[in-house]
Parts: structure tokens; C-alpha cells; sequence
């Protein structure tokens, strides 16, 4: 059928178009995306590869996007320290917990070699010259390091060298390293991925690193995983899919979300600018000359008048002024006294632009603040509209984040430096172990079993949270131990602070509780004042 008999088919004019049947049923369909010659997936082909080649690709323009943003963005990096906050707080508190049944020990000596092993711990990393082969930073120091240099490059580089220095008396050290250093280049032959070498199950064998010479400038180097006795000597921490060498920064997804947002930002001010601009005009039926020179102020006119000018040029040069800073203001008095008959002033301004600004912004800090880990309300530090319940909910959800960062990112980079450390303790006789070092490098992944723990949830309402506490231990369904885990308390150490102040108390004469005796901890919470009583009766503010 031609262009003319279908339109004129389609305005009833001719015959009607010839419906073809088919001969045959249609055929059933069914299966996901059916709709693939549709407008959603007819251009929507993207590439299949491993996550692997996926990383090595994009790794470098990644890593240097991300760190211009980080520092350039002040909501982005205002959101890192807030996650990093979160996540390492003071840095996260070593809990010994060794299977002492393997070693001999009964409750009371492994609960003592506990003690010393924390004790010595915490010494030990809390002194830069002893655990830092620069000697400037701490453990802790360094965790939170490490934590932002997961957040910008997707994973934690670090080596554990051996070196006395004096005034230190270990030789374990640790030496953060930034993931730029090792480089980003692939031999399938020789089993190299992305500066990772592997064997053939895949295991990190070495590593290909860039240092600089003062000689020769920037070589390359390789670094073994571990040494002859399975002593880590790197650690590479990052978390992806199966098949993956290196890890990739978690703000990859949102770095078009925040350039949108400085984009939206830059575009807003601009505009609020421009409206800040107008032009005036008037309409009249008198020549051009007299409308110009009723413009001007009788001091400017005798200028006129001297100089044998025109009004059009003693305009121009007012204009001329205008872009040197010096604005012609339109309402100086006397400038315009009157209008001849037939005249109008006009002022122009440009019209508000048509944009919910507050909405889409809001819409994309929620996005960057999803990515980081964080509730709206922590990342922007705006809690309108937020109640006791919905802050309450978005912290329980998001604090399982931060366990789980806690647990898969920074306890495997700090379990390595505890376990070489505790070795050559132990080595050195300054740690008991029973079979002596020998029994622990056979025993060492039992003999290091351990638990990392940092700052407690976060709660909207701790008087609330107290009653929570005590009516699950009231019911038999809650230990004093996790109670005390879920206020980053060691419940031994708490035990054993309790008996010391019962003692002094009693050495003074004090009273062993501050609270009358008939009163119970929920009765002591209800009779204090109700801080929402001023919330408008509304029982979640």
C-alpha cells in the first residue's frame, strides 16, 4: 500500500488496509526481559565480563576521580569522616579468645593469658615507635587510614617488616602503603593480574610494586605474600566477587551522582546571580535623542554641552562604566525626574527558573549517603521531619553495615599485625604459651582466634535502650555479656572495676548503690521527666 492509500484509510478515505492472519497459532513466550526490541533494552547492551577485568580496566580513572572528588567535594568528604567515624571510631579493641582446650589450659589460666595478651596489646599498639616503621602513628591511627583508603581505592595495602630501632624492643612494625603503588598491569602467562601474581588455585603469591629511586626514579619490584614459615609479609584487604584481585572504591557508583550535585549546585547559584541582573528600557514616542538625553542629570547635560558630545555617546560610555564596576543605577535621584508624555520605564528580570532544587538535592545526598553506609540524617546533619522511631530504625539498619565493615574489612587487616606480633612475643618469652613457640605456629590459627570490637550502636534514646536492656535480662533472654556488648563494653573488665570501687567504698564508708533499694532500674526510668513532652503529644518524637 502506498503513502497515499494509507492515509487515506486512516481518514476513512478508499478501502480499508488488508489484515494478513497467519496460518499458524502464535507461538507462547515467556522468559525474563521479553521486551527486547523495546525502547528500555534496545540500546541497553552492556559488555559481560569478569569482575576481575572489570576492575583492571577501570581501576586507575576510578581511583583518580574518586580522590578529586574526596578532595574537593565538601559532602563527600565531610560523609567519609562521618562512615569513618562510624566504622573505626577510637579504633577497634582486641578480644583475645584462644581455644585454651587445645593448649592445656584450664578457664582460670586462659582467662589470665587473656589479660596479658590485651594488656601487652594495647601498650604495644598505642606506641608509634613500636609498631610503626615511621614511627608517627598508631594502630588505631593507622585502622582509620586504612578504613578511608578502602572507602576512596577499594582496598588496604600494607607490609609487616621486621626492624629494631632504638628505644623499641619489637621488631614486628607495619607500614601502610597506598594501593597506587602496586601497578596495574596483566601477563596471563605468567598468571599476573592487575600487579597480582597468583598460583594456579588463585592465591596471591607476590606482588609487583613501584618505589622511587633517588637514582634511577620510579622501578619496579616484586614483594612475596608470605615468608618460608606462612607469616604474611602483605596484606591486601578488599572485598568483591569470586575471581577478583583487587578491590574497587565503594563511591565508584555515585561519582556521576555527585558531580550531578555540584553541577546543580553551580547551575542554582548562577541563576540566583543572573536574577540579581535587570535591564530597563522605555518606551517612547519621542526621537531617540531626547529620550537619551532625558537620561541624564543636568551636571552630565552641561558636560555634554561643553565637550560637544551626544547623548548616545555619553550612554555608551555609562555602559562602558558599567562592566569597569561601576553600575548605572537607574533610580539615582534626580536621574529620571519625570517621563515625557507617551513614556514608560520598563524594568526586565529573567524569569525564576522552573527547578525544585531542595527535592532533586536531597534525592542525591540520599544516594551518596546509601553508598557510604550512612543514614540521611548522620551524613547531612539535618533531622527534620525525623522521629524517635524512624531514627531508631535507620540506625539498627545501618549499623549492621558497620559491623559488617568492622568485621570483613578491618579485621582482616588487623589480625595479620596481631598475629606476627604475638609470635614473636612468644618467641621472645615475654608471652607464656604452653609447647612454646613451636606449639603456636602449629596451633596458630586456634592460638590467635580472636574478636574485634569497636564503639557500640549508636541510640536515639538512651533511657529507652536501658529498659530494653533490662527487661530482656529480666525475661532470661539476655546475658550480662550482651549487654555489655552492645555498649562496647568487656564485661571483665567491668566485673572487675565494680569489685574495686565496692572495696573502696567500703574502705570509706560509702554506700554500695546510689539508688534507693525499692526502687528497680524501669521504675527509676519512668519517674524521670518525659523529654517529650513538649513534642506535641507525639509519642515517637
Amino acid at each position: 500500500m502506498g503513502v497515499l492509500a494509507r492515509i487515506g484509510s486512516a481518514v476513512g478515505i478508499g478501502p480499508a488496509p488488508v489484515t494478513v492472519t497467519p496460518s499458524g497459532p502464535l507461538a507462547p513466550r515467556a522468559g525474563y526481559m521479553r521486551d527486547g526490541r523495546g525502547t528500555v533494552f534496545s540500546r541497553w547492551l552492556p559488555a559481560l565480563r569478569s569482575s576481575r577485568d572489570d576492575v583492571a580496566v577501570a581501576w586507575t580513572a576510578a581511583a583518580a576521580r574518586t580522590v578529586e572528588m574526596w578532595q574537593n567535594n565538601g559532602w563527600i568528604s565531610g560523609m567519609i569522616d562521618q562512615a569513618t567515624a562510624n566504622t573505626v571510631g577510637g579504633g577497634l579493641r582486641l578480644r583475645a579468645m584462644p581455644e585454651n582446650d587445645l593448649f592445656g589450659m584450664d578457664e582460670k589460666a586462659a582467662q589470665d593469658w587473656r589479660k596479658l595478651v590485651e594488656a601487652k596489646w594495647e601498650l604495644w599498639s598505642n606506641t608509634p615507635l613500636e609498631c610503626d616503621i615511621e614511627g608517627r602513628l598508631t594502630i588505631p591511627q593507622m585502622t582509620e587510614a586504612a578504613f578511608k583508603m578502602w572507602v576512596v581505592f577499594g582496598e588496604i595495602l600494607a607490609e609487616l617488616p621486621y626492624r629494631i630501632r632504638r628505644g623499641s624492643k619489637t621488631g614486628t612494625k607495619v607500614r601502610l602503603l597506598s594501593p597506587t603503588r602496586i601497578v596495574n598491569r596483566s601477563d596471563a602467562f605468567s598468571r599476573l593480574h592487575s600487579g597480582v601474581r597468583v598460583d594456579a588455585d588463585g592465591m596471591p603469591m607476590s606482588y609487583v610494586v613501584s618505589r622511587d629511586n633517588p637514582l634511577t626514579g620510579t622501578e619496579e619490584f616484586e614483594v612475596i605474600a608470605r615468608d618460608s614459615y606462612g607469616r604474611p609479609k602483605v596484606i591486601h584487604v578488599f572485598s568483591g566477587l569470586p575471581g577478583q584481585t583487587r578491590g574497587i572504591g565503594i563511591l565508584v557508583a555515585i561519582l556521576r551522582v555527585a558531580k550531578q550535585f555540584d553541577q546543580l549546585a553551580d547551575a542554582t547559584l548562577l541563576a540566583s546571580i543572573i536574577q540579581t541582573v535587570f535591564a530597563a528600557s522605555i518606551e517612547s514616542e519621542a526621537p531617540t535623542e531626547d529620550t537619551l538625553r532625558a537620561l541624564l542629570n543636568p551636571k552630565e547635560q552641561a558636560l555634554l554641552l561643553a565637550q560637544g558630545g551626544t547623548p548616545f555617546d555619553i550612554f555608551m560610555a555609562a555602559k562602558d562604566g558599567w562592566g569597569e564596576g561601576h553600575p548605572i543605577d537607574v533610580g539615582f535621584a534626580g536621574r529620571i525626574a519625570h517621563m515625557f508624555p507617551g513614556e514608560k520605564l520598563q524594568f526586565h528580570s529573567p524569569e525564576q527558573p522552573a527547578t525544585a532544587y531542595k527535592e532533586f538535592s536531597l534525592h542525591l545526598l540520599r544516594e551518596m549517603a546509601r553508598c557510604l553506609g550512612l543514614t540521611y540524617e548522620s551524613a547531612t546533619r539535618d533531622y527534620e521531619g525525623a522521629t524517635y522511631s524512624s531514627v531508631r530504625m535507620a540506625v539498627n539498619e545501618i549499623f549492621a553495615i558497620t559491623k559488617a565493615r568492622r568485621k570483613f574489612i578491618l579485621s582482616p587487616f588487623l589480625q595479620p599485625i596481631y598475629e606476627a606480633w604475638l609470635e614473636e612475643k612468644i618467641d621472645a618469652g615475654e608471652i607464656p604459651f604452653p609447647g612454646g613457640v613451636a606449639n603456636f605456629i602449629a596451633n596458630r590459627a586456634a592460638a590467635c582466634r580472636s574478636k574485634w570490637t569497636g564503639d557500640p550502636k549508636p541510640v536515639a534514646d538512651d533511657l529507652k535502650a536501658a529498659k530494653t536492656h533490662e527487661l530482656y535480662r529480666n525475661m532470661g533472654i539476655m546475658s550480662d555479656q550482651t549487654i555489655a556488648d552492645d555498649l562496647g563494653l568487656d564485661i571483665e573488665d567491668e566485673y572487675a572495676q565494680r569489685a574495686r570501687e565496692s572495696g573502696l567504698r567500703e574502705e570509706y564508708g560509702l554506700p554500695d548503690n546510689f539508688y534507693p533499694q525499692s526502687l528497680t532500674a524501669t521504675e527509676q526510668i519512668e519517674n524521670q521527666p518525659d523529654e517529650g513532652a513538649n513534642d506535641g503529644g507525639n509519642p515517637d518524637t
